[in-house]
């Protein structure tokens, strides 16, 4: 029975990143944590466990059936995104998808025409786009601040975690290709990249990957990734022709640093399907570029 007032909500996917969803969903008062979907027995059991008052099921057909929920978080492995999304806006739920919104562009561009038809609201787990040192960089470009914006570059590396399913380009850059298109203001036109598999060559999972997105007006981002590196960093350098700004997400005490020269309606969320649709089209053409040796991919625009 959903409580009054209260909006039901149905978290697919429940390992890794979906546990701290379910978690997160659960402690918001007037939400409805009604459904907690997942393929793996074991994960089924612990979450049961866990949250006795929410019903844990393997089908989410049961979830697509139920009118008492209003949204669906899809936090399942990035190869089966695209297949929960479409279920679910097929609905008639609205939809967070993790990032990546899914593994191809044209597989994002259908879930962003069934949004549009269905009259649904998609989001993707762009959480950068919400930080407040992205957010006053933001202000700062906007506000004419640092000059013309000539470049973003970011380093995102660490040691670990290795993924399986994804190469570092595929789970890692989402984030700052997500944040050079809402600073910059607009999407890439093409892009190169270049990378290596070493601890997986035999499956061509890229460990570590340099990439360049070009941008209108003769910008461009440089996102470097990797999980084998000895440091962790998370910086995001934006260079103007009057000054630059820095953040650094790992910093405990100064997290956005400015250079002069030598940040229930219906409403879209910044992170929407338009946005999950370019990081997409982005990924897709730096693999494209990754098998071509660094060739420059042009992008599509627009939908």
């Amino acid at each position: 029975m959903s409580r009054s007032g209260a909006i039901g909500i149905a978290v697919v996917g429940a390992g890794g990143w979906g546990k701290n969803h379910v978690r997160n969903y659960a402690a918001i008062p007037d939400v409805d944590l009604r459904y907690i979907c997942d393929r793996h027995e074991g994960i089924r059991e612990s979450m049961a466990a866990l949250y006795s008052s929410v019903d844990v099921v393997s089908d989410l057909s049961v979830i697509l059936q139920d009118p008492a929920v209003a949204a669906i978080v899809v936090a399942t492995h990035a190869p089966s995104h695209f297949e929960v999304a479409e279920a679910a806006l097929r609905a008639g739920w609205d939809v967070f998808v993790e990032k990546p919104l899914c593994l191809s562009g044209d597989q994002a561009a259908t879930l962003c025409r069934l949004a549009e038809e269905s009259g649904r609201i998609p989001m993707v787990g762009h959480l950068l786009l919400y930080h407040p040192a992205v957010e006053r960089l933001k202000s700062l470009i906007d506000d004419g601040e640092l000059g013309d914006v000539l470049c973003i570059y970011a380093p995102r590396v660490n040691l670990g975690v290795v993924r399986r399913e994804e190469n570092a380009w595929w789970s890692l850059a989402p984030h700052d290709i997500s944040v050079a298109n809402y600073l910059l203001g607009s999407f890439p036109q093409a892009v190169s990249a270049t990378g290596s598999s070493y601890l997986r060559s035999e499956r061509g999972i890229e460990d570590v990957v340099f990439a360049t997105l070009h941008y209108p007006d003769a910008r461009m981002a440089h996102i470097h990734v990797s999980w084998l590196d000895p440091h962790r960093t998370r910086k995001l350098t934006v260079v103007g022709d009057r000054k630059m700004a820095v953040f650094d997400d790992t910093s405990a005490d100064q997290k956005l640093a400015v250079f002069d020269k030598a940040v229930r309606t219906r409403k879209a969320p910044l992170a929407d399907g338009a946005s999950g649709l370019q990081v997409v089209r982005a990924l897709e053409g730096g693999s494209a570029s990754l098998a071509e040796g660094g060739a420059r991919i042009e992008l599509p625009g627009g939908r």
